[in-house]
């Protein structure tokens, strides 16, 4: 069964079932993005559970907005499932930097403000404002060196990217919708899927 294709008006290719191996495997960052403690976890399913207004811990409110519109292109809704927004990845990776040491936060603040200034120069708006054309263009650009990135923005794209998968892959939306998962809550940490178009075989 051929999977749907997430950012079929995007230029970076997004797999789900990549993602997947690379959650069942640990992804790229795992050195910089620890699992969420279990205080944190409780408070990731609290926020999607009430789907109460962002109050971030560690992003301020304009942080935020370009996070929650990063995650949102990295996964977008479609038929199948609610994409990052819905599923309040932003919440998630809030919750990560909260719980980050300083260099961890200062770092990847650079790095988000490198792709706000990066938006500025090239369309003269910040990242959140941009038009879904203008996001394509820019997140294409800025992934083509995923596996060895080589500037602030670069590192700053994988590293959220993998997040966002994180964050996804154990948010209510992301078990229970996209992985159709039959469990009762979300998990702390991905343990794998048995939906066909995941490569699941059974034995």
């Amino acid at each position: 069964m051929s999977e749907p294709d997430r950012t079929a008006a995007h230029p970076i290719t997004f797999s789900r079932r990549a993602a997947l191996r690379k959650l069942g495997v640990g992804v790229g960052a795992v050195a910089v993005w620890p699992y969420l403690s279990d205080r944190a976890a409780e408070a990731f399913a609290e926020i999607q559970q009430t789907q109460a207004a962002p109050a971030p811990l560690f992003l301020t409110p304009a942080q935020y907005a370009a996070v929650d519109a990063f995650t949102e292109a990295i996964i977008p809704a479609d038929e199948h499932s609610p994409g990052a927004r819905q599923a309040r990845v932003a919440d998630y990776i809030d919750l990560l930097l909260a719980e980050s040491d300083s260099e961890t936060q200062r770092k990847w603040t650079m790095g988000l403000a490198a792709l706000d200034e990066e938006s500025r120069r090239r369309f003269q708006t910040p990242y959140d404002r941009l038009q879904a054309a203008q996001t394509a263009v820019l997140l294409g650009d800025i992934s083509k060196n995923e596996l060895a990135p080589a500037t602030v923005v670069e590192e700053f794209f994988a590293t959220t990217k993998d997040a966002t998968i994180r964050g996804y892959y154990t948010s209510e939306i992301g078990i229970h919708q996209e992985l159709t998962y039959k469990g009762n809550k979300f998990l702390r940490e991905f343990v794998g899927s048995t939906h066909p178009e995941h490569g699941y075989e059974p034995s």
